[in-house]
């Protein structure tokens, strides 16, 4: 029997996962790889050793899918977006550390072309916002500040792009249309790199990949590859993208969120490209061939929220309240409400639906009589509260209704997804396979190779593990969303402020 291997190549650390046909996980290999932060607000990564560390779990996997005599019919990439990996074609070698997704060294760059009026541009090619957290800034930064010189000997792309190098040894230099769509360079209405945000943002188009749908056999493997030779490499897409097929979002209207170290909230929207909407981000959800085999755009509605599990990390290692972080749902069941404790955990600004970079944590409703406990519970339902914001942003703005929430992530427990379900008034329901980006991206893969022949039969794959429903009394939950609306603004803007104001 062959299997589908997914590489997951995540902010802190890398998975190889082979899947079975059933979409069934039936062994996995995964390690970390360092972090660098060399000044306050700067975030990089060594792509040599991700590709070690890739390399040291594709060795892994092969060894356990030798023993259990399985052979591997195609390969899937998933992956942290927006990271940017700059290296020589000629040597292979990176010319300068990754800049991450997390970094901020940009800010004051986009500060400065908002205020050029360059954000109607960026928001109507691109779909996203003037912010550090995407890659054309971080770009220019490395041509510019890091002193790299954009000749033709240099490839620029995000951690997918380094990935296909390295497994077909420097003969494949290419992206997908849901990484693309992450750079702030990319048309998302094309489909094609805009030439004027490239000239805006000094990167020159003949360091770029060409962008291939996120499934379709794009490589095959060469003796790089730990797993064998001639394996095609099928399935790409950014870990968000990814776990929204591997939700099997496939119609308008349905929506996943990923609750980890932050969430992140995607709604299909379609094959048409929406309208740009404050406080959401467009994106491109995935690109898939047609009936003539024409590469199709479907498109989501994504919200951003910084802080979900990061938050539980904080009341653990800031506060200590807990001594683990799995101790936090039984410290926050044991009491009844909050007690009216909000916390708006607005550590690093606030996202969607505020794209507040200003905002900043705010504890509000503490009496002699809190607790740690009403922390916790109070810190587990800004998680909730958070997502119930970005939900009826695009429900909103799409005019459509969400039936259900499909939730995956580590923070997902089951009394988060309770809290979930109460505020947003549908059930949140759990699937049974919980490593859904990993699992979307094998899909993407192993359709485009025959091991599942339609969307319809990976549909017909998903099956729930938990299912919550929400309580039938909204009064309560709907008074604690206009409790936390307070709170929220009374965070944002903190940064701004003066001792003197």
């Amino acid at each position: 029997m062959s299997v589908v291997v997914a590489i997951d190549a995540g902010t802190t650390g890398v998975r190889a996962i082979a899947f079975d046909p059933s979409g069934v996980p039936l062994t996995s290999a995964y390690q970390e790889f360092n972090q660098y932060f060399p000044q306050p607000g700067w975030v990089e990564h060594d792509a040599e050793e991700i590709w070690s560390a890739i390399h040291a779990v594709l060795s892994e996997l092969g060894l356990a899918l030798w023993a259990l005599g399985q052979t591997v019919a195609a390969i899937g990439i998933t992956n942290q977006r927006e990271t940017v990996v700059v290296w020589d074609r000629t040597t292979g070698r990176p010319l300068h550390r990754s800049i991450v997704w997390q970094d901020r060294r940009t800010s004051d760059f986009c500060v400065q072309l908002e205020s050029d009026g360059v954000l109607p541009l960026v928001r109507s090619t691109t779909g996203l916002v003037l912010d550090p957290y995407f890659s054309a800034t971080k770009a220019r930064w490395i041509f510019t500040e890091g002193a790299v010189t954009p000749d033709h000997s240099v490839a620029l792309g995000t951690i997918d792009s380094w990935l296909v190098w390295k497994l077909t040894n420097g003969s494949t230099h290419i992206t997908d249309a849901t990484n693309a769509s992450r750079t702030m360079l990319f048309d998302i209405r094309s489909g094609q790199w805009s030439e004027e945000l490239c000239a805006l943002f000094g990167v020159p188009m003949h360091v770029l990949p060409e962008v291939v749908p996120s499934s379709g056999q794009v490589a095959l493997t060469s003796e790089s590859c730990p797993l064998g030779v001639g394996i095609p490499i099928s399935g790409i897409a950014g870990d968000q993208q990814a776990a929204l097929f591997g939700q099997a979002c496939f119609e308008p209207g349905m929506a996943k969120n990923t609750y980890g170290t932050g969430s992140f909230v995607l709604m299909n929207m379609g094959t048409t490209c929406p309208k740009p909407v404050d406080g959401l981000l467009t994106t491109v959800a995935w690109s898939l061939p047609d009936a003539t085999g024409t590469p199709q755009l479907t498109y989501a509605y994504e919200g951003a929220i910084f802080v979900t599990g990061s938050g539980v990390q904080w009341l653990r290692d800031g506060l200590q309240v807990i001594e683990n972080s799995g101790d936090v749902t039984a410290l926050a069941s044991s009491v009844e409400s909050s007690d009216g404790v909000v916390i708006v955990p607005a550590f690093t600004g606030l996202g969607s639906p505020w794209w507040d970079p200003y905002a900043r944590g705010t504890i509000l409703g503490i009496t002699r009589g809190t607790t740690a406990a009403h922390l916790a519970r109070a810190m587990l339902e800004s998680i909730a509260l958070q997502t119930r914001d970005v939900v009826e942003a695009m429900t909103t703005a799409g005019g459509l209704t969400l039936t259900a929430l499909r939730a995956d992530g580590g923070a997902a427990s089951d009394f988060v997804l309770q809290l979930q379900a109460d505020q947003l008034g549908v059930p949140v329901h759990r699937p049974v396979v919980q490593d859904i980006t990993a699992l979307g991206a094998a899909y993407l893969a192993g359709l485009a190779e025959g091991v599942w022949n339609s969307i319809a039969n990976v549909s017909e794959n998903w099956s729930i593990d938990v299912a919550i429903e929400p309580c039938a009394d909204r009064s309560h939950v709907d008074a604690a969303h206009q409790q936390w609306l307070r709170g929220v603004e009374r965070s944002r803007g903190w940064a701004k402020l003066t001792p003197e104001s």
